[in-house]
């Protein structure tokens, strides 16, 4: 019962990591008139948590050695609540404050739960992986497709439509409090140094991997509502066929890491999906509006597979939950760097020609290199420090 409620938890924090992303996406349009933001604004909105996903992931294995993995994930849940209610208030300094102590706080969590999946249910990763990966595009399906839709049914402002999002995360923190209370004595332990992974070439793919579909995935996470606005749907309509695509990418997290796991390593499964993500991806910008549908139900399941199995990726690269922290910290310190270029790049490209029509080069690039690193990282041997 304990390690339910334990693999619970964890789920339940995942679901947390990703409205930040999508809620400020399905109010962007209403964000730039209400605060009187630009374009240039829009995209460093868009950024700016994925760029402190990059910059912070490094914080957390020190701090987990220094006071807890627990505790360490307490912290970052409890803060970003507060990040995430911060971007309720009408102000301009205060919604980037806000996304930035989100996002830091969201990099941290990202780095501990592959370490923990690896600690805890290492009998069971791919499973693991599978739920707490379909939580993560939950949370983001549930604030694409939900955030409208309760600001127009309450009546809220739009800064209480953001602010929101921090019940659930705060709830989180507190069904967590037990898995602190029972490991006091973890804090500041001396754990195994890992070193050398910064000139591990297999640890390079992995992290290439990681960030170059990252950077497709928050692409679709920043700007896939304003993409489908732009073409003539409504507010409601565009989030809720995001809402439904990243609902796809749930289901698909639950389904790939138990096909990758089967075959004699994860290849073949890695190129496949980077193809299926961005021909979806293309599809969403040039076909017909009626079939926008059917496209954003194959780039969910694309591009859901493909987080999901660049977790799996990292657990089973990795010997032990020790090189499985480090792994993941260095796959997210570097990937969510790059990432952040991708959708800072859509916006540029927005403003420069008015059109979200030539963002295509740049899917049709970061899914060529997500394909070449998946290749590489999919292969069957271990990372050795």
């Amino acid at each position: 019962m304990s390690r339910f409620l334990l693999g619970a938890s964890l789920v339940l924090i995942a679901f947390n990591l990703r409205p930040v992303f999508s809620s400020a996406s399905t109010l962007l349009p209403e964000i730039r008139d209400t605060l009187g933001l630009s374009g240039l604004g829009a995209s460093i909105l868009t950024t700016l948590p994925v760029l402190c996903l990059g910059l912070f992931s490094p914080l957390a294995p020190r701090m987990s050695q220094w006071i807890g993995t627990e505790r360490t994930l307490l912290a970052a849940v409890l803060l970003l609540a507060c990040g995430t209610a911060l971007r309720g208030l009408p102000s301009v300094p205060l919604l980037f404050l806000g996304t930035a102590l989100a996002g830091a706080c969201i990099a941290v969590s990202n780095v501990l739960l592959p370490g923990l999946v690896k600690r805890d249910f290492s009998d069971r990763a791919a499973l693991m992986t599978g739920w707490y990966t379909m939580a993560l595009c939950a949370g983001a399906a549930g604030a694409a497709g939900l955030t409208l839709p309760i600001k127009q049914s309450l009546g809220l402002p739009l800064g209480g439509a953001l602010a929101v999002w921090a019940l659930p995360a705060l709830l989180a923190g507190l069904l967590w409090l037990p898995q602190v209370l029972s490991r006091r004595s973890q804090g500041g332990q001396t754990r195994p140094a890992v070193q050398s992974l910064w000139r591990n070439r297999p640890a390079w793919h992995i992290t290439l991997f990681m960030g170059l579909q990252s950077a497709l995935a928050y692409c679709v996470f920043g700007w896939l509502v304003p993409i489908l606005r732009e073409r003539g749907l409504d507010g409601v309509t565009a989030g809720a066929i995001v809402s439904m695509s990243v609902m796809m990418q749930a289901g698909a997290c639950l389904v790939a890491p138990h096909i990758a796991v089967r075959g004699r390593d994860q290849r073949a499964i890695n190129v496949a999906l980077s193809v299926l993500a961005v021909v979806a991806l293309l599809g969403l910008l040039f076909a017909p509006l009626w079939s926008v549908w059917f496209w954003a139900a194959l780039q969910g399941i694309g591009q859901g597979g493909l987080i999901a199995v660049a977790l799996t990726v990292i657990v089973l690269r990795a010997r032990d939950s020790h090189v499985a922290a480090q792994l993941s910290s260095m796959a997210q310190c570097v990937g969510y760097l790059l990432a952040a270029i991708g959708p800072l790049i859509v916006g540029l490209i927005h403003g420069w020609t008015g059109s979200f029509a030539w963002s295509a080069v740049l899917f049709i690039l970061l899914g060529a290199g997500t394909a070449i690193n998946g290749w590489f990282a999919g292969r069957a041997l271990h990372v050795e420090p």
